[in-house]
């Protein structure tokens, strides 16, 4: 169980190896940084699932992706300014003994994200 995430870059039809990734806790307007990592050659976490069902808790959740820069570092030209940058998913998590899994599918002009199993 517990939480995952997993990114593919629909522009490449490729897993977002290299990607930039940040995962917060919010409550209200406030967002505290858990940790930030860097999305493997799978386009997934390289340390496994971001909480495991025993760390998990019931609340709100926020994950960012470094869009902009993991296209620019494939060597995408973006305009300036690019239309997308960082990526915000906000989610909550109802019922910790269930897994949540957030994937992103995204390109440098569009993105799509739903609960995963």
């Amino acid at each position: 169980m517990g939480l995952s995430t997993h990114v593919l870059d629909t522009m490449h039809g490729t897993p977002a190896a290299g990607m930039a990734v940040a995962l917060y806790t919010t409550q209200g307007n406030e967002a505290t940084l858990v940790k930030r990592f860097v999305l493997n050659q799978d386009g997934r976490n390289p340390g496994g699932l971001l909480y495991d069902n025993a760390s998990l808790q019931k609340g709100t959740y926020r994950l960012v992706f470094d869009v902009a820069a993991y296209f620019k570092g494939c060597g995408v030209a973006l305009p300036e300014p690019n239309f997308l940058n960082l990526v915000s998913l906000d989610f909550g998590v109802a019922n910790v003994d269930e897994h949540y899994h957030v994937p992103l599918l995204v390109s440098p002009w569009s993105y799509s994200t739903y609960r995963g199993s």
